[in-house]
């Protein structure tokens, strides 16, 4: 055993660098859809312009996910990590101060880029983990994940527009009435940057020089164009291809959701919504990550010991699939906690599938390719984001305006059928319980 996995110094910063970046990620959920509003000619269809900007970020996602996951397995986690940190802070300025919509997508794809190394962070747990402490180390990341979809959507709602708060008048006047959602950007900004403070500080490399892959000269385009093959490679596998399918049908469900739910609860009472502002939303996004924290930080150990990854990834797709089918059926006479019963189904379904999935992704890969496998999984993650949010904003201006069986219920009955696909990919494939193999080889080992 290294002398890094016998300290939590590295679990522990990670957790912290992730966290300020999650939370930072989760204050434009409850703003980006009112902020497209704003922006937008009179007359633009809303669901295209916000499932455009959250393509533009997924985009990105996509292609430098692989680039960045192999460039780690060479040059270390570490520098990778920073530089994700320091470029997501100017990117959510530069967003905070989007004067046209266009201004607003390039900012989304400039984060895109530098969020894209969120495989090296899953790469960096599986370096400094044992076989038995995967699953609850992938699940004490999936709690910042929970902090961060908790405190940033509840930051971006209270945060959005203050000068038309009503208990102060001191932001009348000023840059942040000219740019309502500059605030909550800029403390984006802020808790990115300071993620970044304790990384450069305090975070140690967790791949040692002996156990990378020799560094070759290559342009970028090379080792990009090198590492989108290894998603062709990878599906190629037995165990590996099923997963990374799962996922992928899983991915694309989910991401619709986050495209259509506040087109859908911003909309007027009498049409069908709940007439729900920024603030409102970031409640519910704030609820669906404390569930979150609950399920990956405190229940996703035990039940990993009880039922295993297999098992719980495959109930997890199909909670958090009824959940999505759901939300549209939420009575208006208690759309608040309707929609918490709802969004705690989603949180805690989600809660089992990612951390089981990284915990079978980790146990099915190699230490040498480990950064590469993390690397083509967010980049599918991506793929299926994009492929997600631009299906969702399609579908909602195609059918919120129709009053028959093809309604604005259309794309929530899709995330569910999609979870279903997820369901039956994974459940009958040959990567079903294939991790428990992995463990009992390395507990031999």
């Amino acid at each position: 055993m290294s002398d890094e996995k016998k300290t939590p110094t590295g679990m522990g910063i990670v957790f912290v660098c992730i966290l300020v970046d999650m939370i930072g990620f989760g204050i434009i959920i409850p703003f980006l859809t009112y902020m497209v509003d704003h922006l937008a000619p009179s007359g633009e269809p809303l669901g295209l312009w916000v499932a455009g900007l959250m393509a533009a970020y997924a985009g990105m996602m996509f292609l430098f996910s692989p680039f960045w996951g192999a460039l780690s397995d060479r040059v270390g986690r570490r520098p990778l990590l920073m530089f994700g940190l320091l470029g997501n802070s100017f990117a959510f300025l530069i967003f905070g101060i989007s004067s046209s919509l266009m201004m607003a997508l390039g900012a989304r794809l400039l984060a895109g880029i530098v969020n894209a190394n969120m495989s090296v962070a899953r790469a960096y747990i599986g370096d400094i983990s044992e076989p038995h402490e995967i699953a609850r180390r992938q699940g004490i990341l999936g709690v910042a994940f929970g902090i961060g979809f908790s405190l940033g959507p509840a930051l971006g709602g209270l945060l959005s527009s203050p000068a038309d708060w009503q208990w102060t008048d001191v932001f009348v006047g000023t840059v942040f009435e000219t740019y309502p959602y500059l605030l909550p950007c800029l403390a984006s900004s802020v808790l990115s940057f300071t993620g970044f403070l304790f990384a450069i500080t305090k975070l140690p490399e967790s791949l040692p020089k002996e156990k990378r892959v020799g560094v070759e000269q290559r342009t970028a385009l090379g080792t990009l164009k090198r590492n989108m093959m290894n998603i062709g490679r990878m599906f190629k596998h037995p165990e590996l291809s099923p997963v990374l399918l799962s996922m992928l049908f899983f991915w694309i469900g989910f991401t619709i959701m986050h495209v259509v739910f506040i087109l859908f609860t911003m909309r007027a009472v009498v049409d069908g919504g709940f007439g729900f502002d920024e603030q409102d939303n970031g409640w519910v996004f704030a609820f669906i990550g404390l569930s979150g924290i609950i399920t990956q930080g405190f229940l996703i150990g035990v039940l990993t010991d009880r039922f295993g990854s297999s098992r719980l990834m495959a109930i997890g797709f199909l909670i958090c699939g009824l959940g999505l089918t759901s939300i549209p059926y939420v009575p208006t006479s208690h759309p608040m906690l309707g929609m918490f019963l709802v969004s705690g189904l989603i949180a805690f379904g989600n809660g089992l599938v990612t951390p089981s999935n990284m915990a079978i992704l980790t146990h099915i890969s190699g230490p040498e390719e480990r950064g590469a496998v993390m690397g083509v999984s967010e980049s599918l993650r991506a793929l299926s984001s994009f492929t997600g949010t631009l299906l969702g904003g399609l579908v909602w201006d195609l059918t919120v305006n129709r009053t028959d069986m093809w309604d604005f219920h259309t794309a929530f009955m899709i995330c569910g059928v999609t979870s279903v696909i997820a369901w039956a990919s994974f459940r009958f494939s040959k990567a079903w319980r294939s991790e428990e193999s992995y463990i009992d080889r390395a507990v031999v080992g």
